[in-house]
């Protein structure tokens, strides 16, 4: 009885202390966030978690967009999520942008892209975004650039 009581007081500390141990949360306002040049000619992007260049890893950053810039029809190796936080962007599939297939995507809208899909982007008003997804996060043009 004795040790069994033991066991579970030493089981219990032991989730205690790795409670407490436990990180702390990432907290990012797009209004003060550390924005930075990204390789999205015309976009900023904002690390939130993660390294995108990282291989097996969970990343999310911020991307600010201004009306009017175009992604053309691209893929990527790993699914990619992207929320819009605000403003409005049009999503695409196929190899070449076609508007008037376009979906409108608006605050709290999530597209969630499988790996190898054929897409395409553009911001029909300054929109910020956050893309995430497992590394690495690549992106291979359709067409040559």
């Amino acid at each position: 009885m004795l040790s069994r009581s033991l066991l579970t007081a030493a089981a219990f500390a032991a989730l205690c202390a790795t409670a407490l141990a436990a990180p702390s949360p990432t907290v990012v306002n797009s209004q003060a966030a550390a924005w930075q040049a990204s390789p999205l000619k015309g976009t900023q992007m904002a690390p939130i978690v993660g390294n995108p260049s990282g291989a097996g890893g969970y990343y999310a950053y911020l991307l600010k967009v201004p009306a009017g810039v175009r992604v053309p029809a691209h893929f990527h190796a790993m699914r990619e999520t992207v929320t819009v936080i605000s403003g409005v962007m049009m999503f695409g599939i196929g190899d070449a942008m076609n508007v008037a297939k376009m979906l409108t995507l608006g605050p709290g809208n999530v597209v969630s892209v499988p790996a190898g899909l054929h897409h395409y982007a553009m911001a029909k008003t300054d929109a910020i975004i956050e893309v995430s997804g497992i590394g690495p996060d690549t992106t291979t043009f359709v067409h040559k650039m």
